[in-house]
């Protein structure tokens, strides 16, 4: 059984940085995709940022060139650094794994296991 576990969400001021976490355990192997969506309230779920086994990587237009995400495939613990923080990054950020050959981004509904997410709040 799969269970994720994110961290590092806080409160900050717009152009502040943060780096979230997410921690990976019960399952040795390795997932094939790893992601971060994010929910504000009265939106829907978006896509934030993805990264495959193979590190390559696929961001949502709105914070390219401004989040990072990787992966330590070696503590099994998944990223996202976010420099740059505006006010419409505020939401609900989750993380989430699948096992499945595929396009990481595209292909969302392979996204089987999340965690419970941690706030991220942006003020001007």
């Amino acid at each position: 059984q799969v269970q994720l576990a994110e961290s590092g969400g806080d409160s900050v001021q717009a152009g502040g940085s943060l780096r979230l976490s997410c921690a990976a355990t019960g399952t040795s192997y390795r997932s094939y995709c790893m992601g971060w969506f994010r929910q504000a309230p009265g939106k829907e779920r978006e896509r934030v940022a993805v990264i495959d086994r193979y590190d390559r990587t696929s961001y949502a237009d709105s914070v390219k060139g401004r989040f990072t995400i990787s992966q330590d495939n070696g503590l099994n613990t998944l990223y996202l650094q976010m420099n740059s923080l505006k006010p419409e990054d505020t939401a609900l950020y989750t993380c989430a794994v699948h096992f499945q050959v595929g396009d990481c981004y595209t292909q969302s509904w392979r996204y089987n296991y999340w965690g419970r997410g941690t706030q991220v709040t942006v003020s001007s």
